[in-house]
């Protein structure tokens, strides 16, 4: 098992496609879906939490063009978007540890650059996803969140929620750009999306326990670990984004894309051992010692997938075992290569 999931090739009509973040986890998975459909690519990144190893099996791809920049430039936004049709914006500042440890960069990023990819998009009259997250809902602990489920969240000044604060804001601007300039957008809310090539040096659950286990190492538990999930496999949600981005019904909508199964952290921790066969432990940490005093966590985040069900069909198939084999093989393949810190010599060229 490879661990690298292969995206069917579909008849539809080519885009030149820009993909902000693409050298990203799910980025990197839309980029591969998007060639295999026969589309023209051209990847903004500046690798600060992405890698160019991501894209290494699309590197020789003649229709994939790769630009080292920040979306908090707005000349290398323009450039990157010329002659583009439409634009699947993922670059943000993402995981818990960076957005509670570098909260000023993350504000800038998810605020400032995003405004910058919407007003680049409007000039040039391209469509935009507009890829956000279930973060926006806070402390919503409903049973199944809905799109226009209340949002609930912490104290402002805590940094823990800057990154909900601020994804919340892509999306007004989002819905006003579409509402008073014209700009066809949609909206895509993923939860807890999972799958080979996600790291966890940013605080992401799956890759970190998962890494632990295949070490024999304890498995860090924070909390109490009944704080539940419902984990999304990312060859599940991108032809998802794919399908919501073409149909028109979904200008100015947002939309759930969640997995089906709701978990606890530490039922999760304990199908990981047994999937793997590892010997290793669980150790609950407290809070406090993984974080910062203060630090707030979500007790339940379900998805209702009604609406983007209804629209483009999308309901979750891929299994937990299926997802914990794939990330396993994954990492065991990169630990192997020692590709987390190699970028691709030659692979991004810069754009002032």
């Amino acid at each position: 098992m490879s661990g690298v999931p292969i995206y069917p090739s579909v008849d539809h009509t080519a885009h030149r496609t820009l993909v902000t973040g693409g050298a990203g986890f799910v980025g990197s998975h839309l980029v591969e879906h998007l060639l295999a459909q026969g589309d023209e690519v051209i990847v903004l990144d500046d690798l600060s939490t992405g890698s160019a190893r991501n894209l290494a099996g699309a590197a020789d791809n003649p229709r994939l063009q790769m630009i080292h920049g920040s979306i908090l430039n707005t000349k290398t936004v323009g450039q990157a978007m010329e002659s583009c049709d439409r634009v699947f914006h993922l670059a943000a500042a993402v995981g818990v540890k960076l957005i509670v440890e570098q909260p000023l960069r993350g504000l800038r990023i998810n605020i400032h650059g995003t405004e910058n990819v919407l007003t680049a998009a409007i000039e040039r009259q391209a469509s935009v996803l507009l890829v956000s997250t279930s973060e926006v809902y806070g402390k919503n602990t409903a049973d199944r969140l809905r799109e226009d489920s209340d949002r609930i969240l912490g104290d402002p000044l805590l940094s823990r929620w800057t990154y909900a604060g601020a994804k919340g804001i892509d999306e007004a601007f989002a819905k006003a750009y579409c509402d008073q300039e014209g700009l066809d957008v949609a909206i895509v809310r993923l939860f807890n999306t999972v799958g080979p090539r996600q790291t966890g040096r940013y605080g992401m659950v799956f890759p970190n326990l998962v890494g632990q286990a295949l070490r024999g190492h304890p498995l860090t538990v924070f909390g109490d670990g009944h704080q539940t999930r419902c984990f999304s496999a990312v060859e599940d949600v991108v032809p998802a984004m794919v399908r919501i981005e073409r149909d028109p019904r979904a200008r100015g909508q947002a939309y759930n894309l969640g997995g089906a199964r709701e978990i606890s952290i530490l039922d999760l921790a304990h199908e990981i051992i047994r999937t793997l066969d590892s010997r290793s432990e669980i150790e609950l940490i407290p809070y406090d010692q993984a974080y910062a005093p203060g630090f707030e966590d979500m007790r339940r985040r379900v998805p209702d997938n009604t609406k983007a069900n209804d629209l483009v069909g999308y309901e979750p198939q891929t299994s937990l075992t299926t997802t914990i084999l794939r990330v396993a093989a994954d990492l065991l393949a990169r630990e192997r290569l020692a590709s987390d810190a190699m970028p691709l010599a030659g692979s991004f060229r810069g754009v002032l």
